[in-house]
């Protein structure tokens, strides 16, 4: 189990995240404190991957706030904690917590691009504090394997160039998050 620590380049906060990978996939459990627009808010999450990164559940929870559960199958189709079919995720095998970097590790692993391959995808995105989920198209390319990624936000406009460490947890991603614990 490794444990990381972040926190945001703009506003107060900090996250901590333990991290295992397990022989049936990978775990993650997490606590934060931010703040967005203005408003500070408390955040728990879980996520589990299978062995190839695809997302099977995320469960996360707002202090005094919404509560989220979603199961995905690994192919792309998804439903919520009381078992509804959300459609309109179809496709999605990642999601992208708006509050953390971690979620950025899922396509980097899942996709095992080459040096200069960059790949498009759909993905499920969950904004922080209200936990409104969506589907966003973002692009990954690998600058360097194993080190340094460009993520794309295709329907926002904004682009990062991540540095992540041997398990592809981020390092650095400008403008957003600073790991602080363990600083490599």
């Amino acid at each position: 189990m490794r444990e990381v620590r972040w926190t945001p380049e703009e506003g107060e906060g900090v996250e901590h995240l333990a991290f295992d990978a397990r022989v049936d996939g990978f775990y993650a459990e997490s606590v934060l404190v931010g703040e967005r627009d203005d408003r500070a808010y408390g955040l728990m999450y879980r996520v589990k991957c299978d062995p190839q990164w695809r997302t099977l559940h995320a469960w996360l929870k707002v202090t005094g706030g919404p509560e989220l559960e979603l199961h995905g199958d690994g192919e792309g189709n998804w439903r919520d904690g009381h078992g509804l079919v959300l459609t309109s995720l179809a496709g999605c095998i990642d999601i992208d917590i708006a509050a953390t970097p971690f979620t950025n590790t899922l396509p980097i692993r899942r996709l095992q691009l080459a040096k200069g391959a960059r790949e498009s995808i759909g993905v499920v995105f969950i904004s922080t504090p209200d936990l409104q989920v969506s589907r966003v198209e973002q692009a990954y390319t690998c600058i360097e394997p194993d080190s340094e990624y460009r993520y794309e936000g295709i329907d926002t406009g904004f682009a990062a160039e991540l540095k992540v460490d041997e398990d592809g947890l981020v390092i650095d991603y400008p403008m957003m998050f600073t790991r602080t614990l363990p600083l490599v």
